[in-house]
């Protein structure tokens, strides 16, 4: 599975959903214009509620109720000079990955992500940690064996580091024990604002009159959403394309399906309908395929515009992460894995650093 990235930022639960999620990104670069060096983030149910980055060099909540947090009301400071401790560890990091795949200068990025996931019903949860390098796999956690999987050979003197320090032991711990028991805070602290519904608004746009009809649903949430084209009530998998759930700049999200209609005779327009379903919503909304109300390029909603461009955002920030780092193991040899001591009672705390043994 390519890191690069995290499209899982588009694809999370609801907190309306039987499973929730907390997830931490990290994401070090070099040379990327106009961006930070260094940025992380935490989601909760697919919504970002906390950010740090090396422009403003502190970290913030992104939801009201997370700053109102009774545990997080000291929090921030602490967590602001963690990060810009953390900075000077990810750019080690870089330096060192760099020299171990004999590369000088360039654009090159290290992406972090690790979380939790649990069935409020069932009470069963599960955890990852992966670790990226250039938008590819560099090493990963199996929690059911506590090894690290290790597909680039650049990664196998950190995979063995790691396994005889027993650091497999400490991160199931860690994302299990810890992640676990704040993302189940978390689900009753935000119940209230996450909860909701919202419905979207549904409308059919073109291009040209020889582009495919996309169905454009914007302004819905939670992020839990199916989207089709069907024929005489019957789903259609042929020509048709599925796009991602996106999120919006308002914090709802947006989706769209489109649908080749090159073989479609005007006769046969009737026959065809766009289906969206909402989770927790009993009522598809149906949009019957109708050219009176198809909207051409130049009708092209703004929300549309913005939610790409927040998307293509979180595609370098979701290459980033929230990662809370506990720099203590600097000037040690190797690759350094997280590091839980001493770290807030709010987030998971790590550290890792990347130096090679002379």
């Amino acid at each position: 599975m390519k890191i690069l990235f995290f499209l899982v930022f588009l694809g999370l639960h609801s907190a309306a959903a039987v499973t929730h999620s907390m997830k931490y990104f990290v994401t070090a670069s070099s040379q990327v214009p106009n961006f930070p060096e260094y940025v992380a983030v935490r989601t909760f149910d697919g919504v970002q509620v906390e950010h740090y980055d090396s422009n403003t060099m502190k970290a913030v909540p992104k939801q009201d109720w997370v700053d109102e947090f009774p545990e997080y009301s000291l929090s921030w400071k602490w967590e602001t000079d963690f990060h810009r401790d953390n900075q000077q560890v990810f750019k080690v990091n870089l330096k060192t990955l760099r020299e171990r795949f004999n590369q000088t200068g360039g654009v090159h990025i290290v992406q972090e992500m690790h979380g939790c996931e649990w069935d409020n019903e069932t009470g069963d949860f599960n955890g990852f940690y992966q670790y990226g390098y250039d938008g590819e796999d560099f090493i990963s956690l199996d929690l059911k064996t506590l090894t690290w999987i290790a597909p680039k050979q650049q990664a196998v003197i950190t995979k063995q580091k790691w396994e005889r320090a027993g650091q497999g032991e400490r991160w199931k711990n860690d994302i299990i024990q810890t992640c676990v028991e704040w993302l189940k805070e978390y689900v009753n602290y935000g119940r209230s604002s996450l909860m909701r519904t919202d419905l979207p608004s549904v409308s059919l746009l073109q291009k040209t009159p020889s582009s495919p009809v996309s169905c454009f649903a914007t302004g819905f949430y939670p992020a839990k959403a199916e989207m089709f084209w069907r024929k005489d009530g019957e789903e259609l998998h042929e020509d048709v394309e599925l796009g991602e759930i996106l999120p919006n700049h308002d914090r709802s999200f947006q989706m769209s399906v489109a649908l080749n209609l090159s073989s479609v005779t005007p006769e046969d327009w009737r026959r065809y309908e766009c289906v969206f379903q909402l989770s927790g919503v009993k009522d598809d909304i149906i949009t019957k395929l109708d050219k009176a109300v198809i909207k051409s390029n130049e009708g092209f909603p703004l929300g549309a515009v913005v939610g790409v461009g927040v998307v293509l955002l979180l595609l370098v920030v979701g290459i980033s992460g929230f990662f809370l780092w506990k720099n203590k193991k600097k000037g040690k040899e190797g690759f350094q894995p997280a590091n839980t001591t001493g770290a807030s009672s709010s987030s998971l705390s790590t550290s890792v650093e990347v130096q090679d043994t002379g």
